[in-house]
């Protein structure tokens, strides 16, 4: 075995090897457990390693700064040699760079840098697999079927620079979906759970929520499209809110492109979106929500730079007491628009000030009025006034005068997030939770339910 395997040692070796003007090498050192079950039994379980390393090389020229990016995974300490020159080579034969920046510095070496990668394994589930189980035997018995999957990861990024940065970070991230359906499979409920380590989901918990939306949904009860007072639980205001901090780049505003454009020249920065107060923020250090607290960028775009790897990030108010306080930047397009600088944070978290549950919000409703569990295969329609479209799913509930009635059929909707928030009457209390759509990618967010009085479902969906 060669004497160059531990991450901290891939990493200086990249490092040494380059002979570019600067350079960037980020070790993702990886290990994943799962499982899944299928009519109330386990089908598969598995436990994954595996190791990404990254290289950015930079090359000074007379009309700027090149870079080159390549990443290959399972590399050894014979593939670092090549990968460095594969990078290079990319560099040498690109054009400068928009976003070029000199490479960040004078950031304190991480803690534990030379330290082996945090793991996880099957042991993650020690205490979770055996209430599955007793989850399962509870499901039977009531007459119902929960499938579903349960996926922990561990992620070490070991990031170093020419400019001698040396940055660790391990980040947790684990995923509960579970579906109870009918016998029969003609009704379906879901619930989902973001968590770090398995000790904070409780399946029976869960299981006792999905019995009582599979009771409402008995009654069957059709409605037509329209607009309905929707109560919209935090995994959907969560799904929409990520679209929107996707969708919030300072530059694409500045330059007339989002909804986040004022009209005539400029952005909308310091306009009010709601009459609530509400405060959508991203923080490294949020309680069970912890995300890297530096940038780490494998590729360039609209809201990151790789020039940027290892900069610090503080908490930021994407939206202050209901006005809309910052917009995502990266040294460049920070330097373009003249905004701060604020690089996008990897979980999102929406205070509304209220203190009610989403049964609270159910009880409270007077009339008539929908309650949903998820949307799912959301899309853009209209960048300009980000107007969203997508599906219900999982069960969609008639609330009349503070009870649920009966289950009605799915929708299509087409809304904007930033319109939902000028329009919410009431924000529930803010709790963590799974975004149903984009759970995927991110799964750090906290969020009320929203009371939104006319939202529109625009045509009626023949789905479960």
């Amino acid at each position: 075995m060669s004497r160059v395997s531990k991450p901290h040692e891939i990493v200086e070796r990249a490092l040494e090897l380059s002979t570019a003007d600067g350079c960037v090498v980020i070790a993702d050192e990886e290990s994943s457990a799962n499982l899944r079950w299928a009519g109330n039994a386990l089908t598969t379980n598995g436990v994954t390693r595996g190791r990404t390393l990254t290289v950015i090389a930079t090359v000074d020229g007379a009309q700027g700064t090149a870079s080159g990016v390549v990443s290959r995974s399972a590399v050894t300490a014979d593939d670092l040699e090549p990968l460095v020159q594969a990078a290079e080579a990319a560099a040498r034969g690109a054009g400068p760079a928009e976003d070029a920046q000199p490479l960040v510095g004078g950031v304190p070496v991480s803690p534990g840098f030379t330290d082996a990668p945090a793991e996880t394994g099957s042991d993650v589930f020690a205490e979770f697999a055996p209430a599955l189980g007793d989850a399962f035997a509870r499901a039977r018995s009531g007459g119902r079927e929960l499938y579903g999957f349960a996926n922990h990861e561990m992620t070490s990024t070991y990031l170093g620079t020419s400019t001698g940065l040396r940055l660790r970070h391990d980040q947790p991230n684990g995923t509960l979906e579970l579906n109870a359906k009918s016998p029969d499979r003609t009704r379906s409920t879901w619930a989902g759970r973001s968590t770090r380590d398995f000790k904070d989901v409780d399946p029976a918990e869960l299981d006792t929520e999905l019995a009582r939306r599979l009771s409402w949904s008995e009654r069957r009860i059709e409605l037509p499209a329209g607009r309905y007072e929707t109560l919209l639980p935090p995994t959907a205001v969560a799904d929409l809110l990520i679209y929107q901090l996707w969708s919030s780049t300072a530059r694409d505003a500045a330059e007339g492109r989002t909804v986040f454009s004022r009209p005539g020249g400029g952005t909308r920065l310091g306009e009010k979106l709601s009459g609530l107060p509400l405060t959508l923020r991203s923080d490294p250090h949020a309680p069970g929500l912890e995300s890297a607290p530096f940038v780490i960028a494998h590729s360039s775009g609209d809201s990151a730079s790789v020039f940027d790897n290892g900069l610090p990030l503080a908490p930021t108010d994407w939206i202050r007491g209901g006005e809309l306080a910052h917009l995502t930047t990266t040294r460049h397009t920070a330097g373009l628009t003249g905004l701060p600088v604020a690089p996008a944070i990897d979980n999102l978290v929406l205070d509304g000030g209220g203190e009610r549950s989403l049964d609270e919000m159910v009880a409270s409703t007077t009339g008539r009025g929908l309650l949903l569990t998820c949307l799912w295969y959301i899309r853009e329609v209209d960048p300009a006034t980000l107007l969203l479209t997508g599906l219900t799913r999982d069960g969609v509930y008639l609330v009349e005068d503070g009870e649920v009635v009966g289950e009605v059929n799915n929708f299509r909707f087409n809304e904007s997030p930033v319109d939902l928030l000028s329009r919410a009457t009431e924000a529930g209390r803010t709790e963590k939770t799974l975004p149903r759509e984009w759970g995927d990618w991110f799964t750090r967010a906290a969020m009320p339910a929203l009371r939104i009085p006319d939202f529109n479902m625009s045509s009626v969906s023949p789905g479960v």
